[in-house]
């Protein structure tokens, strides 16, 4: 499903219990200087990462100063965070001239500790290659140094690099719990493109080798994937951005399931075992 470019106005754009991502909850916040924001999500954990500005988040008085470094967009400068247990109630307040806030969440039953996750804190790999248009970077904000803080959220940051090419590819799913191959997780995209009029494709395939859908993705496009193959491109000349927001069903882990038409390229592109040993 594609959710087109709106201001949302501080609402949830997935909302708890979404009919297609039930697993996912997403919101984006703008606030300027000076301005807070509350929030509480029962039955989600939630974490806050600020696109760009920054920001103070108080967690029921546990108080995480300066969180975010960038100003000018995503490419400028690393992502920071902070993790909010299931249904605590959460201050956000604007530092800079104004913010751009994402909340990222997933469905758990356990209440655990907050924590913030700093630059330095932050899990990265880059794989792929220029030559098989699959070069790309992913900046975990929850992924394998945090896996036993957190409950079922996992939260990313991935980029293209360069200009045009792929991402998710090969394709792979992870629509079912049948271990050990796969795991159900729901997914949520927000895109963003530089230069900002830079726009891509989204493809859902339902099926291996039968007709799927595709969607036009424009600079803060959202995306909800609940099942199917799903890679995505941009177009020559426009690097892509997308924050990720990963629930799972069962785990945290994520088992991705490769479509077997195109599992022979796992082999072609360079590092790609290692992306998948970072979604824990």
């Amino acid at each position: 499903m594609h959710i087109a470019p709106h201001d949302n106005q501080n609402k949830p754009i997935v909302d708890v219990d979404h009919d297609l991502v039930p697993l996912n909850y997403f919101n984006i916040i703008k606030l300027k200087k000076g301005e807070s924001f509350d929030y509480a999500v029962p039955g989600y954990e939630t974490c806050v990462v600020p696109a760009t500005g920054t920001v103070d988040v108080d967690v029921e008085g546990a108080v995480y100063e300066g969180i975010g470094n960038r100003t000018v967009d995503v490419w400028d400068g690393e992502p920071e965070g902070v993790y909010v247990p299931v249904g605590t109630r959460v201050r956000i307040t604007c530092l800079t001239d104004n913010t751009e806030t994402f909340i990222a969440g997933a469905k758990y039953d356990k209440v655990l500790e907050p924590f913030d996750v700093r630059a330095d804190a932050l899990d990265k790999v880059q794989y792929g290659s220029d030559d098989t248009k699959t070069h790309r970077k992913i900046k975990h904000i929850l992924g394998s140094k945090h896996h036993d803080k957190v409950g079922r959220l996992l939260v990313s940051e991935l980029y293209t690099v360069g200009q045009g090419g792929w991402s998710g590819f090969p394709s792979h799913k992870h629509d079912t719990d049948r271990l050990p191959d796969e795991t159900r997780h729901d997914e949520t995209y927000n895109f963003r493109f530089r230069p900002d009029y830079g726009s891509g494709l989204q493809m859902l395939q339902r099926e291996d080798n039968k007709p799927g859908d595709a969607y036009h993705i424009m600079d803060r496009s959202t995306i909800l994937i609940d099942k199917g193959y799903h890679p995505c491109a941009v177009l020559p000349g426009y690097e892509m951005y997308y924050f990720t927001i990963l629930g799972g069903l069962s785990q945290r882990s994520l088992k991705q399931y490769f479509q077997p038409t195109h599992a022979a390229q796992l082999h072609t592109i360079p590092g790609i075992m290692d992306m998948v040993a970072k979604f824990k």
